[in-house]
């Protein structure tokens, strides 16, 4: 589930292994690439972490943020 904190929407996937976290961060990329959105995320192994804000807002979290975020648990 996602939480809004320090200005940010935050949430940290796991996955069964490096391959699928890094195929997730692919898919993830294509639609951020789509909106013109890009997170800020982190990869160790089977754990992504992402941190969605608008920069053009003053980094704070905007239905921009918000819509990105479904488009990115639909890709579970």
């Amino acid at each position: 589930m996602w939480e809004q904190k320090n200005n940010t929407l935050y949430r940290k996937f796991e996955f069964s292994n490096f391959s699928e976290a890094f195929a997730f961060m692919t898919r993830v990329a294509i639609e951020a690439e789509k909106m013109n959105h890009h997170p800020l995320w982190t990869n160790v192994w089977n754990r992504v972490e992402i941190w969605l804000s608008t920069h053009d807002a003053g980094d704070v979290v905007t239905d921009k943020d918000r819509k990105l975020a479904e488009k990115i648990d639909a890709l579970l």
